[in-house]
């Protein structure tokens, strides 16, 4: 069975008829897992920027970074940017 059976379905689509800021992310994810990195992009685009910041997260529990309060910010502000430009962008199109 593929990943994809057990995918949670967005109530919001079901609801609403148009898709959530989270929206692709499922797929993106077992898109990495399958190793189609561009078209994980394409699904979700905030996933790289996310990937990089629950690492950084991650890391910094270990290994503690000078000014990780401002990275953490930063990466958390442009996973934001991207999601909203993202959802924006699919919501004129």
């Amino acid at each position: 069975m593929s990943p994809e059976e057990y995918m949670l379905p967005c109530l919001n689509k079901k609801l609403f008829g148009f898709e959530c800021m989270g929206c692709g992310l499922q797929r993106s994810v077992a898109l990495i897992l399958k190793g189609e990195f561009i078209e994980a992009f394409y699904m979700y685009p905030a996933i790289y920027a996310l990937i990089a910041l629950f690492s950084y997260i991650t890391l910094n529990l270990f290994f503690k970074f000078e000014n990780s309060n401002r990275i953490t910010t930063i990466l958390g502000v442009l996973s934001l940017l991207i999601i909203i430009i993202n959802f924006t962008y699919k919501l004129l199109t």
